[in-house]
């Protein structure tokens, strides 16, 4: 078997124990002496049963390889308990750190952030739709020169003196004609306000658009709060995961302990060679288990890091253990569908478009009907266009007027868009439906799994209280030439069963009270959607 380096995770690290194992820490320590179960051993130098040698050290570092001791000519010396992996560590990481860590760092709750980000920059667009619009024109034009056509003539006088009347010698023939300007500037103001559109289209838009954006910040509530459930359920399966490599130990201890018991009941003609053997394969079988649960709890961390985005020079160790007191469930089914009904954000954003999709048919109603603006236009040209006869001078001017404009056209148009946004309002309170036929499965689900997880707690610990005493029976009866090998070995297998019975029942408790809270909507936290 190959031998593993120490790392800094589940497996031997800096990680810290499940204090619900903490308890069975002695027993797989005094494996030797008592067993894994508290039976009294039977030593190789045969002192009387009741005999109870002194226990090795929990605090020495556990070997990373299972068969380290058969390679030292010792396959039936217990393998000891790191004390690390005993003790919760002060400081350490706790399910509520991992769920807030995963719900702040979540990727999809940044892609759900960035989506009312979107949303946010259109609520504002449709809010500008609320002031006149102001638009204005520079513009410099200049024209090919020619030479204007002549109007006539035109008769004028030379005389300067003011006489009167004028001297007939004075009079001459003059042409006419207007003066050509080549150089043409022009700077127009316009304002203009929409009026019909006030009432049939710019505030179903607004509406519209602040509802898209309080669906969007429901969804980002609903992704953190998903993230967090997530990040909770990591963490219990990492703990799980580390109990389980103690599980496997204490096995494997057993396993020891049975083939130093099947030898010395060989050595005095009370076993067979083939129970030797046997015992040889079921440590060789506990080793490949103790291995493999290593295996599970680094992939459990890798899960775990990769959930709250720990990086890899960061330790991990547990904060809390797997025997802390519970929280009692409160309520019943129905009050607990009642509030999630009433909690769940999938079900608030599912609110908030539908209720956006039908202001937007509102909006495109107004298509339907003409529209009335009113406009008011600051002209100051030169030359400009309302000054007659033109001339190369600035001049200003306005105007003021209101307009209807429509196009039979338009009505086709609308109807299609009133259509579409309908059918996209009746599409999201169908899919409602369905998420709140869910919900109410899910939670039924989960109150469920919480009571059958918190009976299992309690069965689980009789569970183990038997199996210890059927082990320590059974082993005694071995021991004495009155018991068989199989029916011992029957005994360690229920006693390993019914260990990692408790194990997964304490577990399962936590993580379905989790996902109850998540069903029921109370890791759903509005101050979540804030961008």
């Amino acid at each position: 078997m190959r031998t593993r380096k120490p790392t800094t995770g589940a497996v031997g690290g800096v990680g810290v124990l499940l204090g619900m194992l903490a308890g069975m820490a002695p027993a797989v320590a005094n494996a030797q002496s008592t067993g894994p179960a508290g039976a009294p051993a039977v030593p190789a130098t045969s002192p009387p049963p009741s005999a109870t040698p002194a226990a090795p050290p929990t605090t020495a570092a556990a070997p990373n390889n299972p068969s380290a001791a058969a390679a030292n000519n010792d396959d039936t010396a217990p393998l000891p308990v790191p004390a690390e992996f005993v003790k919760v560590q002060p400081g350490g990481l706790t399910a509520e750190q991992a769920g807030t860590r995963a719900g702040a760092t979540s990727w999809n709750a940044r892609a759900s952030m960035e989506s009312l980000r979107a949303a946010s920059a259109r609520a504002n667009e449709a809010w500008a739709s609320y002031l006149p619009r102001l638009s204005g024109v520079a513009k410099y034009t200049r024209l090919s020169n020619f030479t204007p056509p002549s109007l006539g003539t035109i008769v004028a006088t030379t005389d300067t003196t003011g006489t009167s009347p004028v001297p007939p010698a004075s009079l001459i023939a003059v042409p006419f004609s207007f003066p050509l300007v080549l150089d043409n500037w022009l700077f127009q103001g316009t304002i203009t306000v929409p009026i019909s559109d006030y009432f049939l289209k710019i505030d179903q838009n607004y509406t519209a658009a602040t509802q898209s954006e309080e669906a969007a910040r429901w969804d980002v509530v609903s992704s953190r709060a998903g993230s967090d459930s997530n990040g909770r359920v990591a963490y219990y399966t990492w703990l799980r995961s580390r109990a389980a490599i103690l599980v496997q130990i204490q096995q494997l201890n057993t396993q020891r302990t049975h083939l130093r018991d099947a030898r010395n009941q060989f050595s005095v003609g009370n076993a067979s060679k083939a129970d030797v053997l046997r015992a040889e394969t079921a440590v060789a079988s506990a080793e490949v288990a103790l291995e493999q649960a290593k295996n599970q709890a680094e992939l459990a961390e890798k899960q775990l890091r990769v959930a709250v985005h720990a990086r890899e020079t960061e330790v991990l160790a547990p904060g809390e253990d797997l025997d802390s007191p519970l929280d009692p469930v409160q309520g019943n089914v129905k009050t607990l569908t009642a509030e999630a009904l009433a909690s769940r954000p999938e079900i608030k954003s599912a609110d908030a478009n539908a209720a956006s999709a039908r202001k937007s048919s509102e909006s495109a109603k107004a298509s339907r009907y003409p529209a009335l603006s009113a406009f008011a236009d600051g002209t100051v040209a030169n030359p400009n266009p309302r000054y007659f006869p033109p001339a190369n001078a600035w001049f200003p001017t306005w105007d003021v007027g209101a307009q209807v404009t429509w196009s039979p056209n338009d009505i086709l148009t609308a109807n299609g868009a009133v259509d579409e946004n309908e059918a996209r309002a009746a599409n999201i309170e169908a899919n409602k439906e369905n998420v709140r036929d869910g919900i109410d499965v899910e939670v039924t689900q989960q109150w469920e799994a919480v009571h059958q997880a918190d009976f299992s707690i309690q069965a689980g610990a009789r569970e183990v209280a038997s199996a210890e005493e059927a082990y320590r029976v059974a082993r005694e009866l071995f021991n004495n030439g009155r018991g068989t090998s199989t029916t011992l070995t029957d005994a360690e297998n229920d006693l390993t069963r019914a260990r990692f019975d408790l194990l997964n029942a304490k577990t399962d408790a936590r993580i379905a009270r989790i996902r109850l809270a998540h069903a029921v909507g109370r890791d759903a936290k509005p101050s979540q959607g804030a961008p």
